[in-house]
């Protein structure tokens, strides 16, 4: 199926550091056909955080439309035509025929120019399970043995997943660990509260592995890619809460 979601997210960097779902992106790449649509987050953080409106989308009440993929996500995927395009998608993990909604699922979107960040929607199959992919945060922030453990990954590398309720910048983190109990770094900040859901109905069911390592010169937050999964044991849907719903349905 080439339908996917994707969400975006703002972060208040001015006050509390927190990240917001403030928009979804619903897009079938075979059709083509494009939909964005402002998310209840959004209202919260205008309300929070006075998140100003994107200047593409000047309307929090209006469902856009288009048969090409919006400025605000296209500018935030490399051109196929560049000659380091094979090298970046494989540093994603991806085949060089992968798409922009791909190569966005992965790489985040992220720009050092604003505060916006890309990720997919968590998709529940029947049996309760999903599956994630993402680049591993915060490793700038441990110690030298930590790092020089994070270093000696290679693909395949089983991890160990934790749960932390006291995380001094977001209060709530799930934290990556080696089996020898090294932290190596966390989630992304807007997965937490679902993979905690997870935690919280499951924990057995958790699992998460190296699936690439990018060495130097990459950048610390492209380094590491990590696939973690999982498994919900109720009728939960992920990224359900009142935060994704758009405020258009």
């Amino acid at each position: 199926m080439s339908e996917k979601t994707l969400f975006i997210a703002w972060q208040d960097k001015a006050q509390t550091r927190q990240w917001f779902p403030v928009g979804r992106l619903d897009a079938d790449v075979d059709r083509p056909d494009y939909r964005f649509r402002y998310t209840c987050g959004a209202e919260r953080a205008q309300q929070e955080a006075g998140f100003p409106l994107l200047m593409d989308f000047p309307d929090p009440k209006k469902e856009y439309h288009a048969s090409e993929l919006f400025p605000l996500f296209k500018n935030r995927v490399i051109t196929s035509s560049r000659q380091d395009f094979a090298d970046y998608v494989g540093s994603l993990g991806l085949s060089e025929g992968a798409n922009p909604i791909e190569i966005l699922t992965v790489n985040g979107g992220y720009r050092t120019t604003d505060s916006f960040e890309v990720f997919p929607k968590l998709v529940k199959s029947d049996d309760g399970g999903f599956a994630c992919r993402f680049f591993l945060r915060g490793t700038r922030y441990l110690s030298e043995a930590a790092q020089q453990r994070c270093n000696a990954l290679v693909p395949g590398d089983e991890l160990n997943t934790a749960l932390e309720l006291t995380n001094p910048m977001t209060s709530l983190a799930v934290q990556i660990q080696t089996h020898d109990h090294h932290l190596i770094g966390w989630a992304p900040d807007y997965l937490a509260r679902d993979l905690a859901a997870t935690e919280g109905t499951a924990p057995e069911g958790w699992a998460a592995r190296v699936v690439r390592v990018n060495p130097a010169p990459a950048p610390s937050r492209h380094r590491l890619l990590i696939e973690m999964r999982g498994h919900w044991t109720d009728e939960r849907e992920p990224m359900s809460s009142k935060d994704f719903v758009p405020l258009v349905e």
